[in-house]
């Protein structure tokens, strides 16, 4: 992320230059600005309302089976950072340092927080001690800092913000049910919420989680053939609880080790519903997480604001007290044709008219984001329709998403077959996997794809692992990634 002075006036198409028309859309929309630091952003306020929203749909759903949000340090020793060998060496490349206490040398060097297993399994070793105490089920939104050699706003930061889940339960079961439990809240959410289509499965174990006995993910495609990790989900088995000593009296009053699993979505899921969606002409946010649903542009002829102003005002608050979110721009100082453009730029799913003629009518001109066509509708009942042009907007933007996968996600027989499409089509690629970490490594190094997930079909008779050609012991799917 280099700082650029020059302020957008006009948003690269998607076809010419896909990563700059992202980048041109975050700073055009004002979702987010460079900040003097490389590799830092700063996320503006409706950047930042988006992901208020998505973190209030979050916070619901874990309240919801049980979880509940705490706080810990920013900061985590050195020492408690090593006790987990696997760990620290999967993190050591990325972690900040902290050497200095205002002009002292510190005796030990703190970690600026890359992830929280080490600090969390710390104070869990000191509140478990039963089985009764069990499971502990604590959620925490907070900052992470990773140093991070190459940036791009929203999807990889030095700095970024997220929730991380940690828990601890008695039985390995338990811990399998909770890491699955909460891979299915992730693909509900991006689904439900974020219009994205998503696939869930386990990852290799090249590509798991540091310290983790199983990672989980959903995977996401986007628009210009890479796939991005949206989620994760892990089962970290007894790895932490050793390294930490969290055991705790089993209902045999014999001591056991906990069973751990920690789990993360990050400010990665805006950057995603930005490339997921949008078009040339700016964003298109799924009604169910844009700052504002609707937005209301009054005809600003003549004395509109004696006119048509306080029927605006009117509709604004009538949609309101229905409970959506509604922007009224009522600004002099542009014309009408200009805020059309400025709204269908910043994405909000549908826009409101009224003008005088409307008035006259008894009627309101709604306008879709997706497609742009015009729909008049009676004065009379018309949040009702609203409501229900928002939900039709929330799943054609799924539906939309969902074609274009199944459209780009094909199979390979071989590694001829894979390496074609890597280099000629990109997209998901099914293929069988034989289960060698060295065949794995080798499509990573000749194609830059990696296997997103592993998925639970089984391989037919006969199907070939695509680098070797041996019998395959799972279908992949395959993919370039961000």
């Amino acid at each position: 992320m280099n700082k650029e002075n020059d302020f957008i006036t006009q948003i690269t198409k998607r076809s010419e230059d896909f990563s700059r028309w992202y980048v041109d859309i975050i700073r055009r929309a004002e979702l987010a600005d460079y900040s003097p630091m490389k590799g830092v952003m700063v996320i503006r306020p409706y950047g930042y309302e988006i992901w208020e929203l998505m973190k209030g749909h979050l916070d619901k759903m874990f309240k919801a089976t049980g979880h509940r949000n705490a706080y810990f340090p920013l900061f985590i020793p050195e020492s408690f950072l090593k006790k987990e060998a696997e760990h620290v060496e999967g993190f050591a490349p990325e972690v900040a340092w902290v050497t200095m206490g205002g002009n002292e040398p510190l005796e030990e060097r703190y970690a600026v927080r890359p992830t929280s297993e080490a600090i969390i399994c710390s104070m869990y070793a000191k509140w478990i001690s039963s089985w009764r105490d069990l499971p502990i089920l604590i959620n925490q939104w907070a900052n992470v800092v990773r140093w991070e050699k190459v940036t791009r706003p929203f999807l990889r930061t030095t700095e970024f913000l997220w929730q991380e889940g940690h828990t601890v339960h008695a039985t390995a079961e338990e811990a399998q049910e909770e890491t699955l439990r909460i891979l299915d809240i992730y693909r509900h959410f991006a689904e439900e919420y974020m219009a994205l289509p998503v696939i869930a499965g386990l990852k290799t174990n090249a590509e798991k989680f540091a310290g983790a006995e199983k990672t989980y993910c959903i995977e996401a495609l986007m628009p210009d053939g890479r796939a991005l990790q949206a989620g994760t989900s892990h089962n970290l088995g007894q790895n932490f609880s050793r390294a930490f000593n969290i055991r705790f009296e089993n209902r045999d009053q014999e001591l056991e080790f906990g069973w751990g699993t920690s789990w993360g979505v990050s400010t990665r899921l805006v950057g995603a519903v930005i490339m997921a969606h949008g078009d040339d002409s700016g964003l298109i946010i799924p009604p169910r997480v844009a700052p504002f649903q609707a937005v209301i542009v009054p005809i600003s002829r003549g004395n509109w604001k004696e006119t048509v102003l306080p029927e605006a005002i009117r509709l604004r608050d009538e949609l309101q007290a229905a409970g959506i979110r509604v922007h009224l721009d009522d600004r002099d100082t542009n014309t009408p044709g200009w805020k059309f453009s400025e709204w269908e730029m910043r994405g909000v799913p549908l826009r409101v008219e009224i003008g005088p003629k409307d008035i006259e009518k008894e009627q309101v001109v709604l306008v879709n984001r997706i497609n742009r066509e015009k729909a008049f509708i009676p004065r009379q009942g018309w949040e009702g329709v609203v409501r229900q042009k928002l939900e039709a907007i929330q799943s054609e933007l799924y539906n939309r998403a969902l074609k274009f996968r199944e459209e780009n996600t094909r199979n390979a027989a071989d590694f001829e077959d894979l390496a074609g499409i890597m280099e000629k089509q990109r997209g998901l690629v099914r293929a069988g996997w034989c289960g060698s970490p060295e065949c794995e490594a080798m499509i990573k190094e000749k194609t830059k794809a990696t296997i997103r997930v592993i998925l639970e079909e089984p391989p037919a008779a006969g199907t070939a692992c695509a680098a070797c050609g041996g019998e395959s012991r799972h279908m992949v799917l395959y993919a370039r990634s961000y």
